[in-house]
């Protein structure tokens, strides 16, 4: 193979790869009725299986989450009390009575960290919005009461959200 033909054929490679990452990203801006939030407000619709970040009264960035499963599931609104990249993890006592072989600390940036690459924890509870390395479970009814989104989206997300932002749970 000559090198012009292995450089065009890496540039391919590597431009599929951003593609393919960028597609896995998938916030959008979207139209919405929102007058009764503020501007910087993270809204989650758990029967939508979104959340909005609200941008002002009639725009929201929107991103697909996962949510508690049956009898897991809660509303509500509370506050981020903290910010985090690649979190250590232990499991609630619930999870770790459900899954009794769960370890009870999973390392920061292990692929079977269920945190993902970054977390956002929730103001009185054990609940987090976070990232996640089962990319599948986003979209669905999965967790505990944790909001699950695609690590890109979480990366995003972060970055566009303080310690103190408000956080309305609806179902």
């Amino acid at each position: 193979m000559s090198l012009r033909i292995a450089v065009a054929l890496a540039a391919t490679i590597g431009a599929g790869v951003l593609m393919s990452s960028a597609a896995e990203a998938r916030p959008e801006m979207v139209g919405i009725h929102a007058e009764n939030y503020s501007p910087g407000t993270i809204v989650v619709r758990t029967n939508e299986r979104h959340l909005y970040l609200i941008l002002d009264s009639g725009h929201a960035m929107r991103y697909p989450v996962g949510v508690g499963k049956a009898g897991k599931q809660w509303a509500g609104t509370t506050r981020i009390d903290g910010k985090y990249r690649y979190p250590a993890w232990s499991p609630p006592a619930e999870v770790k009575r459900d899954k009794p072989s769960i370890p009870d600390v999973i390392a920061g940036g292990s692929p079977h960290n269920p945190m993902g690459v970054a977390a956002m924890t929730l103001a009185g509870g054990e609940y987090a919005i976070h990232g996640t390395n089962m990319p599948g479970s986003v979209g669905g009814f999965v967790s505990y009461g944790c909001i699950r989104m695609l690590n890109p989206d979480i990366t995003d997300l972060f970055s566009r959200v303080s310690v103190g932002t408000t956080v309305v749970v609806t179902r």
